[in-house]
């Protein structure tokens, strides 16, 4: 027995839906025999452009229309959906009313529900994620028919008859432009305006910095050639001028070394001072002394005894002007010495200012100005250090000061030179009444010494009158001794 067959073969966009015998549920091939007891369904998998009107409503039941374009058709990477699309819609054509309304049904369903949940500004503003959403949505719907969605093109939305959203938003949109580019106009305008004043600032700025840097080139390259002959007349006396820029410490150095100096010549010129006057009051007290002796000698022995105390007093004399003028030459010396000290470092910090002139007046001065301020510095320490010394009496400082200054030197000397040469002779003279008096010899003893305690008697006036005039004090042991002392040394 011979049974009728066919062989099928379909195009590329095409499949054979089979079934029946032998075939549990259906059979989809590109090319396949068709046995007796079978039949077959070509389907074509080509997809449809869908254009829908979409009426939904917002979450503020504001009703708009969405035109949207949707390509649909079977899935072909998949051979379950494409089963499935077998199955449910091979009896329909693809362009049927079945199958544009099913699908329409499906869109609509998820899009008013989409709408729903949103805002009217939300889905105007947001519309790629609206399509987005639509898409996810529809597509999820769509698989249980084996169809896929190949592009969907969700277009402007439009406002429904009686509701003017869309509309009285784009006039709003179009006012907003209007202004928004009179507002550009007028800044462009500005930018316009200002950028040319900036331009021709610019311009005239350039031109000044590039004439500026012209004369600050020529100026640098003149500043070069002179430059390059200082450096060839600086390497000629580049010993002299080698060490000039350290004068200021030098300066500095020597002013302190200088108050030091002048410090301890201040103290020793005022213990040898002090020694002089001790000197001085004990050669007078010994000189008082043998006055008295003399006096009482001469009593004794007339020619004799004066020959013998103008002797000895012309020998005292002579040994104090020995020693005051060895004291002098002591001082003298000392005070050689250190000026020949202070001139040696002078010198010494003369030449060392020296060898660093080559690297200009303005740095000595400086340095100089510097070195002044340290040496002012240093003398006010030298003050305040004298006044915490003297417990911040004034005039100790100020006596200090005068010995300083050489005062009571100048004083001493001028007296000096007054009596320089002189020859003094003592002689005391008495009328002799008390002499009578006293009987004899004794008698007139007394009156010689009347005449010392008379002389005595004018020195305190005579002191107070020095100390009111110069501010000079007497020696202490003078203006310490009692009424007692006095009549025990008369």
């Amino acid at each position: 027995m011979c049974f009728p067959c066919w062989y099928k073969v379909v195009d590329a966009s095409q499949y054979l839906v089979i079934t029946g015998a032998w075939i549990d549920d259906v059979k989809v091939k590109k090319k396949a025999w068709i046995l007796p007891g079978q039949t077959y369904t070509i389907i074509d998998l080509s997809p449809v452009n869908y254009t829908f009107n979409v009426q939904a409503m917002s979450a503020e039941k504001l009703p708009f229309m969405l035109p949207a374009v949707f390509t649909i058709g079977p899935r072909i990477d998949d051979m379950d959906s494409v089963k499935k699309y077998a199955k449910l819609l091979s009896n329909h054509d693809k362009n049927s009313n079945h199958v544009k309304e099913l699908v329409q049904g499906v869109i609509e369903g998820e899009t008013r529900v989409l709408s729903a949940s949103m805002t009217m500004e939300e889905v105007f503003k947001g519309t790629k994620e609206f399509k987005k959403e639509v898409w996810d949505k529809v597509q999820l719907e769509l698989n249980q028919f084996g169809l896929i969605i190949y592009n969907a093109n969700v277009k402007q939305l439009v406002d429904v008859q009686g509701h003017e959203y869309f509309s009285y938003l784009g006039q709003k949109t179009q006012m907003e432009a209007a202004n928004q580019a009179k507002v550009d106009v007028a800044e462009a305008r500005m930018k316009g305006e200002v950028g040319a004043k900036l331009r021709e600032g610019q311009t005239l700025q350039n031109a000044a910095k590039i004439n500026a840097e012209t004369k600050i080139i020529s100026t640098q390259r003149e500043g070069e050639g002179k430059k390059e002959e200082i450096r060839v007349k600086t390497e000629v006396k580049v010993y002299e001028n080698q060490k000039e820029a350290e004068v200021a410490q030098a300066n500095a150095e020597l002013a302190m070394k200088k108050a030091g100096w002048a410090k301890e010549a201040q103290v020793a010129q005022v213990e040898s001072t002090k020694a002089v006057a001790l000197r001085e009051a004990e050669l007078q007290k010994k000189v008082e002394t043998m006055n008295a002796q003399t006096t009482t000698e001469k009593l004794k022995a007339d020619l004799l005894s004066k020959a013998s105390v103008e002797a000895e007093t012309k020998a005292r004399e002579a040994e104090w002007n020995l020693y005051q003028k060895q004291k002098a030459a002591d001082a003298i010396l000392y005070q050689k010495k250190k000026e020949a000290e202070a001139t040696e470092t002078a010198a010494q910090a003369q030449l060392f200012a020296r060898q660093k002139a080559a690297d200009g007046e303005f740095y000595a001065k400086k340095k100089e100005a510097e070195g002044l301020v340290a040496l002012g510095q240093a003398h006010g320490a030298n003050l305040h250090t004298l006044l915490e010394a003297n417990g911040g009496d004034y005039a100790a400082v100020r006596d200090y000061m005068m010995i300083n200054g050489g005062m009571y030197s100048a004083i001493a000397r001028i007296n000096a030179d007054a009596v320089k040469g002189l020859q003094p002779k003592i002689s005391i003279w008495t009328n002799g009444g008390e002499a009578a008096d006293g009987g004899g010899g004794a008698g007139a003893g007394n009156a010689a010494m009347k005449e010392i305690a008379g002389l005595y008697k004018t020195l305190p006036p005579l002191l107070q009158t020095v100390q009111d005039q110069t501010g000079m004090q007497p020696p202490s042991w003078m203006g310490t001794l009692s009424v007692e002392d006095s009549q025990r040394r008369n």
